[in-house]
C-alpha cells in the first residue's frame, strides 16, 4: 500500500470571536461566518497547501469551515464535499438545539465548488465529548479507507480536528494536537502505521492565536 497523507485543518477566525455582539442579532447564531482576518488566514492556509498533491477536500457543513475550505479548493482547483461527520461538537452547553446551517443547495449558490452529489454523516444532537471523538474518528477512518491512494484534506472545528487526528493516531491526539484557528495537522501513513508529522502547525499564518478558543 502506497503512502497516504491526511491533512486536517481548523477554520479561520470567526466573526463572533471578533465581535461577540454579532450573536445577538444573527439569523443563525450558531453558524458564524469568517471574520476579515479569518478570511486572510484561510487564504494563507490555501497557499501553504499548494504542491502537497491533495486530491480530495472534505469539510464540515458549517459556514466558517466551508469558507475556509473553499479558499483551498479555489487555489487547488478541486471540488468541496460537505460531510456532517466533521461538524462541530454538538455540545448542549454551547447550543440549546441542533444548530441551524444553510441548506447545501443554497450554500452552493455562493460556493459553486460544492459537490451536490456527495452527502455523508448523520450526527445526533446532543453528544458527549467521547461521542464527538468517536464520530470524527470514524469519519476520518472512512475517508482514508475510501481514498487509500490519495492525499486528502479535512476542514473542521477545534473538537473535530482533535477527534479526526485521534481516529488515526489514537488518544495521544487529545494532548498533542494544538487545535488553534486555521492550524494544520499532518498525518502520514507508511505501510500500516499512521505517524503525526504536524500537530497543529500555524507557521503559515501571519497572526495566530496565543490562547486556543473553542467557543
Amino acid at each position: 500500500m502506497s503512502q497516504q497523507t491526511v491533512w486536517i485543518a481548523r477554520h479561520g477566525n470567526r466573526i463572533d470571536f471578533v465581535n461577540p455582539e454579532w450573536f445577538n442579532t444573527a439569523e443563525r447564531p450558531y453558524d458564524p461566518h469568517l471574520s476579515e482576518d479569518g478570511l486572510i488566514q484561510a487564504k494563507q492556509l490555501a497557499n501553504r497547501l499548494v504542491g502537497e498533491n491533495i486530491t480530495q477536500i472534505f469539510t464540515s457543513p458549517f459556514l466558517r469551515t466551508v469558507q475556509t475550505a473553499n479558499e483551498v479548493a479555489e487555489i487547488l482547483d478541486l471540488p468541496l464535499k460537505l460531510d456532517w461527520g466533521l461538524c462541530e461538537w454538538l455540545n448542549p452547553d454551547w447550543m440549546p438545539n441542533m444548530p441551524e446551517t444553510l441548506l447545501q443547495d443554497i450554500m452552493a449558490q455562493n460556493y459553486q465548488r460544492i459537490d451536490l452529489s456527495y452527502t455523508a454523516g448523520t450526527p445526533q444532537y446532543p453528544e458527549t465529548w467521547e461521542a464527538c471523538l468517536k464520530r470524527t474518528g470514524e469519519t476520518v477512518q472512512r475517508l482514508a479507507t475510501q481514498f487509500p491512494n490519495e492525499n486528502i484534506l479535512l476542514v473542521g472545528h477545534g473538537a473535530s480536528v482533535i477527534g479526526a487526528a485521534a481516529g488515526l493516531v489514537g488518544l495521544i491526539a487529545e494532548t498533542e494536537v494544538k487545535a488553534s484557528l486555521c492550524c494544520l495537522v499532518k498525518i502520514v501513513r507508511q505501510e500500516q502505521q499512521w505517524v503525526m508529522e504536524l500537530s497543529g502547525d500555524t507557521s503559515h499564518l501571519d497572526n495566530s492565536e496565543t490562547a486556543i478558543r473553542f467557543v
